[in-house]
């Protein structure tokens, strides 16, 4: 079983707010690094939508102490690697460095963190305008975020992470500092890393680099998600060779105790080379090259669904199969082969995860910054383990019913995607009426 010696991770936290959490890896010359903000699309006004993915962007453009250039360029010189990444309710900046880098790689970060100058905003602001102009062409993308339209309506949740085209063009330096202001503050930061680190020598690091940033006045509460609307139908005619579906409905939260179960029904629905979906409508059938099921956990609700691209022709055997595989797990039929074998499945990707000190650095950040119960290795893996057929089957019977699934679909033809939805959820269509 896992060392519990190299799991061991600390946790400080700063008198401005700032928490610090670190795992020691030995054996590793890397430390993995990542500064965690607790803002996502969802915590931006309507007005506002897409501005967490703008500032993602324009932390790379020049800080206080380095320009754009000098910031590729000092990471180029370490060897090291620089991104960022936003989501529905987290931003996070990362990078991966030679352990003797640390303390330049972590100057820079911070000073892009705390003190973005936002210069060359118009520049940028053309290169996320080209980022969502390339979503629209990605209809196998771009599927999703309609779906999560479907599912949870009006608010922020259905909207697109990347934001939207009329935010950007417009959205001025004034507002882009104030939401960097309220939302880049104290207790909604975490500084995570793993690898050849000592915790102490990363807290005096950031303290040192904290001092003179400018605290904010804080975020507003997000806006809960209370009820969501019924399923919908929602369709976006684009000249696509294929039809790109989705069968979505609300999911559960983080830190609902069925998670695990969750993930488990998920590797056996379409998780997996060996799952249902992958099995029935690609490996039997041949009518579809990407096939899968999902699931994102927010911290009050969630979304979990399917996703097939198929030509027109397949389209309505495609979703009849995927309706009567997701039916025959919900009444019970879960064999005891599948049941094992989802479960090593999950096991083994996450044991396999922990050679990597970036997703040991993803694990300790996420969890933290989400306020998630940071589970020992072990106790994962038992709870993974303690999944039965039964729980399994209940999970499906009650997220995945068919009168609660949304339908999203992309194609040339509204009415063809219609027909082959109302072969499975003819409720639907009065639904979208």
């Amino acid at each position: 079983m896992y060392d519990r010696r190299v799991q061991k991770h600390e946790v400080s936290q700063l008198s401005t707010g700032e928490r610090v959490i670190s795992e020691r890896v030995p054996g590793v010359r890397s430390v993995a690094l990542g500064f965690w903000i607790g803002a996502g699309s969802r915590d931006e006004p309507d007005a506002r939508a897409g501005v967490s993915h703008f500032i993602e962007h324009l932390l790379f453009k020049g800080s206080s102490r380095y320009t754009a250039q000098e910031i590729a360029e000092l990471f180029d010189e370490l060897g090291g690697e620089l991104n960022a990444a936003t989501s529905r309710e987290t931003t996070v900046v990362f990078a991966r460095v030679p352990d003797e880098r640390l303390e330049t790689a972590l100057d820079v970060m911070a000073d892009m963190v705390y003190r973005p100058s936002f210069d060359e905003l118009d520049s940028e602001r053309e290169v996320v305008l080209e980022e969502i102009a390339m979503v629209e062409d990605t209809p196998h993308d771009l599927v999703h975020d309609i779906a999560a339209e479907a599912v949870f309506g009006g608010h922020p949740l259905g909207r697109p992470v990347i934001g939207r085209a009329e935010v950007i063009s417009t959205v001025s330096r004034r507002a882009l500092t104030a939401y960097h202001h309220r939302a880049y503050h104290g207790e909604r930061l975490v500084l995570a890393a793993a690898g050849n680190v000592r915790h102490a020598q990363l807290v005096e690091l950031l303290e040192e680099r904290r001092n003179g940033a400018r605290a904010g006045v804080g975020m507003p509460a997000r806006k809960p998600v209370r009820r969501v609307p019924p399923p919908r139908l929602r369709f976006l005619r684009k000249d696509t060779e294929q039809y790109h579906a989705c069968l979505s409905a609300p999911g559960i939260a983080r830190t609902d105790d069925r998670r695990f179960a969750a993930s488990v029904l998920d590797a056996i629905v379409g998780g997996s080379a060996s799952s249902r979906l992958f099995q029935e409508i690609r490996e039997k059938r041949g009518m579809a090259y990407s096939v899968y099921s999902y699931a994102s956990q927010y911290s009050d609700a969630g979304q979990i669904g399917l996703y097939v691209g198929t030509r027109e022709e397949n389209l309505p055997a495609c979703l009849e199969i995927a309706v009567t595989e997701l039916s025959d797990i919900a009444s019970g039929n879960v064999r005891p082969e599948e049941l094992q074998r989802a479960k090593e499945n999950l096991k083994g990707r996450l044991l396999l995860s922990l050679g990597s000190t970036s997703n040991r650095m993803t694990r300790l950040g996420k969890a933290t910054i989400t306020d998630t119960p940071l589970l020992e290795i072990e106790e994962v893996v038992r709870r993974i383990e303690s999944v039965t057929a039964p729980e399994v089957s209940a999970l499906a019977e009650e997220l995945l019913a068919v009168e609660r699934l949304s339908a999203a679909g992309i194609g040339p033809d509204e009415n063809r995607f219609r027909e082959a939805v109302a072969r499975v959820s003819p409720g639907l269509l009065s639904e979208a009426a």
